[in-house]
């Protein structure tokens, strides 16, 4: 039986530790040439050292996904390197945590750069390749926290973003060949760490015994045939759930406004036929007091 992603030259971002070295050593051991990608040169380098040792095919990359060019010399490295991009697996990112009063521009522009115009700048060039060759797929990386948690809103918010353009891409490309999907991974990473400082007791404990490799064959079935037709989806794993994240969505039924409205129109209306209809934010669906 042939390995799932043989043949496959595959690009991972943020590949050096964590989530990403899991996807990058899984992907390799499928039979995938992968390029792994880093700014931590280092890390990047002991990961294509193991996947080397055990047989493997990887180069290493330190671009910086957030810069333009150095986004499309990652994608030319993988098509120079292997002769073509297969995948794309869009896992770089950076977390910072703040109060919304507290938040830094620096802070903001180092978590929108890093996970959204990353992935905009690296799916872009590989899309170059992919459409012109009829074939290819994108998995992006989104978060259970773009649907809301305490001091991760700028972060939420990029990662919101991204599964946007998972659902516009498939729509774009459904004529083209090239699938686009995303993950709302769960693990304990550095990234756990660092609320859990920012919260303390508040937050311990977070993913605790979710291990990074857990997360991998979700991003083998997305890469490889297995899922064929498969589009504009987002996938959360969260230990042994696998779950379907809903597309936001305009919720049924609407209420009429008539015309020469006025604000207390609204609020008459608010207050009646739309109460019903509020939602609570979060992964676990945290109620606002106006709500209950």
């Amino acid at each position: 039986m042939n390995d799932l992603l043989d043949e496959m030259a595959v690009v991972i971002t943020g590949s050096g530790r964590g989530l990403g070295r899991a996807y990058a050593l899984a992907a390799a051991a499928e039979g995938a040439a992968v390029v792994v990608n880093d700014l931590d040169v280092d890390t990047a380098e002991a990961v294509v050292a193991e996947i080397t040792e055990a047989g493997g095919r990887a180069v290493v990359s330190g671009h910086d996904v957030s810069d333009w060019d150095a986004a499309a010399e990652l994608i030319g490295l993988c098509v120079e390197s292997f002769g073509r991009i297969d995948g794309l697996v869009n896992n770089a990112g950076i977390l910072r945590v703040n109060r919304p009063e507290e938040q830094t521009e620096r802070d903001t522009l180092d978590v929108v750069n890093s996970s959204l115009l990353g992935t905009v700048a690296c799916s872009t060039h590989a899309l170059r390749h992919m459409c012109e060759a009829g074939r290819g797929v994108i998995v992006n990386v989104t978060s259970g926290q773009q649907m809301g948690a305490p001091v991760m809103a700028v972060y939420g918010a990029a990662k919101a973003a991204v599964a946007t353009l998972t659902y516009s891409w498939s729509q774009d490309l459904q004529a083209s060949g090239v699938r686009v999907n995303a993950i709302s991974p769960n693990a304990h990473t550095r990234m756990a760490d660092v609320y859990e400082e920012f919260l303390g007791t508040r937050a311990t404990g977070q993913n605790v015994g979710i291990e990074p490799e857990s997360n991998a064959p979700l991003v083998i079935y997305l890469l490889s045939e297995l899922s064929e037709g498969v589009s504009g989806q987002v996938f959360r794993f969260d230990g042994q759930r696998l779950m379907v994240c809903a597309h936001p969505t305009v919720i049924a039924p609407d209420a009429y406004l008539p015309e020469g409205r006025t604000a207390r129109d609204v609020a008459a209306v608010v207050a009646g036929e739309l109460a019903g209809l509020f939602q609570p934010s979060g992964i676990r669906r945290i109620s606002a007091p106006m709500f209950q």
